[in-house]
């Protein structure tokens, strides 16, 4: 995978909002807005958002509809999502890839969403932010809402992780990749599957006990899309049951390809949830515990 660009964020670019996933509070949503405009962004906000179908934000088309409205909009400069749950990943076949690459924005959100960001980068070759959703901006922490804004904004940095657990002890230097593992599972055997060559492959989930985060793995791993992995990062994985297990777990998936695995970086479902520049080159050093962008800005 090639990234062609990275669309970085200015204070006062239009951000538009999509919900290509679950149906989301309206009080958070507005709070979110709020969180963003204090950012010093202007935020547009389409009326079609707010449709229902069962546990989803719409339909399918309806939902794609909006992501294609905002990639054709030459005044929006990012799309954040609203939230996670469900759903994205069946709006994918709608979604116009030679137009969100003939107008680059900046996709940002996690959870559910990495299947859509997932696309963008593989399909229209543009960077990506994980980080929150909309709702999950609404009562983010002060370290949450920094990163979010310093790594939108393209401001390189280096990531120490203290707290972090060196699994498998190395550097490398890869493409940041990655997301939600439930997702990225459910994608294999797509059109849509991942394809994580020369990644630095980051993981994160919420709610799946350990033997679940096993099965996933063992799959993926099964499908062969871990054969190119040059290195292992995981954010957190909430209310998992026996976590314990979990750098067993990773050292017997990944131990035969012999690339670092750090565990335990704070990006994903967490009180703390720091935003990452996917698509970027990025350094991974397990023992110093360390992620480091090169570029001064991200895609340079």
């Amino acid at each position: 995978m090639k990234i062609n660009c990275f669309p970085c964020l200015e204070k006062g670019d239009l951000v538009g909002l999509a919900a290509p996933s679950a149906r989301f509070d309206e009080i958070r949503l507005q709070q979110g807005i709020i969180c963003l405009e204090k950012f010093g962004f202007q935020v547009q906000v389409p009326d079609q958002i707010f449709g229902q179908k069962r546990y989803l934000a719409g339909d399918d088309l309806c939902r794609a509809t909006v992501i294609n409205a905002l990639a054709a909009d030459p005044d929006i400069k990012g799309i954040i999502c609203a939230r996670g749950g469900f759903g994205a990943m069946r709006m994918l076949s709608y979604v116009d890839w030679p137009l969100i690459q003939a107008q680059p924005k900046l996709f940002i959100g996690f959870s559910d969403a990495t299947a859509l960001l997932t696309a963008v980068m593989q399909r229209a070759n543009i960077g990506v932010v994980h980080g929150p959703n909309l709702v999950s901006l609404a009562d983010a922490d002060f370290q949450t809402r920094t990163s979010f804004l310093d790594t939108v904004t393209g401001q390189g940095t280096a990531l120490k992780i203290p707290q972090g657990l060196c699994v498998a002890s190395g550097r490398a230097t890869g493409i940041l990749m990655g997301g939600n593992l439930a997702t990225l599972t459910h994608l294999v055997g797509t059109k849509f599957a991942p394809d994580f060559s020369r990644a630095v492959l980051f993981l994160e989930d919420v709610g799946e006990p350990a033997y679940k985060i096993d099965r996933m793995l063992t799959q993926m791993k099964m499908a062969g899309l871990f054969s190119c992995v040059w290195a292992v990062v995981t954010g957190t994985f909430e209310r998992c049951d026996h976590p314990e297990y979990l750098p067993e777990i990773f050292s017997d998936i990944f131990g035969e390809y012999q690339v670092p695995v750090l565990m335990g970086l704070a990006a994903g479902h967490g009180r703390v949830n720091l935003s990452l520049p996917m698509g970027c080159r990025v350094d991974l050093d397990a023992d110093a515990k360390t992620l480091t962008w090169p570029a001064k800005k991200w895609g340079s």
